[in-house]
């Protein structure tokens, strides 16, 4: 029995949603952060990873506010780790304005494969994340899960150092006072 459960093994729809909410706006906006620099991308998985980390307690805030609190922690941790990121270089980082590239449409021939994309789009068991953003937010998430699986293991280690030191600390005055 836990006090709070663990994170599941698997991200959950909802960080999913919201990763793909804010891709388009956050991924490019790292790359912008670092000057086009691939630590760019990065710093933004490892802004996910943050994220996953807090998701519990991000999503609860969110609902009780009526606010895009994941989306605006998101941000934040993004500009916080480009910031330790520009001030562990050891140059000057030059950062330079980045035009995003021009999205292209892929046409498909064929009337079966048009109709077919066309019902895609309107079912809505076919309406699914990219698989970029799905690998993003999965990968994000297993990060998150071991860094809470290694926390919980330190947590363990350290109340039984201190149950252990309260132990041999009231042994101790037990051993003074009763002589």
């Amino acid at each position: 029995m836990y006090l709070i459960p663990p994170m599941d093994d698997d991200p959950p729809a909802e960080f999913v949603e919201v990763v793909a909410a804010h891709e388009g706006v956050l991924r490019p906006e790292a790359l912008r952060l670092t000057g086009g620099d691939p630590a760019g991308h990065e710093i933004y998985q490892e802004s996910l990873i943050d994220l996953a980390g807090h998701w519990r307690r991000l999503r609860l805030w969110g609902r009780l506010t009526h606010a895009d609190a994941p989306g605006l922690y998101l941000r934040k941790r993004l500009v916080k780790r480009t910031k330790a990121w520009r001030d562990d270089q050891v140059y000057e980082v030059e950062v330079r304005v980045l035009h995003p590239p021009e999205r292209q449409l892929v046409r498909v021939g064929g009337p079966a494969a048009s109709i077919a994309f066309h019902k895609a789009a309107v079912i809505d068991s076919t309406a699914r994340a990219e698989l970029l953003t799905l690998a993003d937010a999965a990968v994000a998430w297993c990060h998150a899960w071991r860094r809470a699986q290694r926390n919980r293991v330190a947590r363990l280690v350290i109340g039984g150092l201190l149950l252990v030191a309260c132990m041999v600390q009231s042994m101790s005055w037990l051993a003074t006072s009763g002589s």
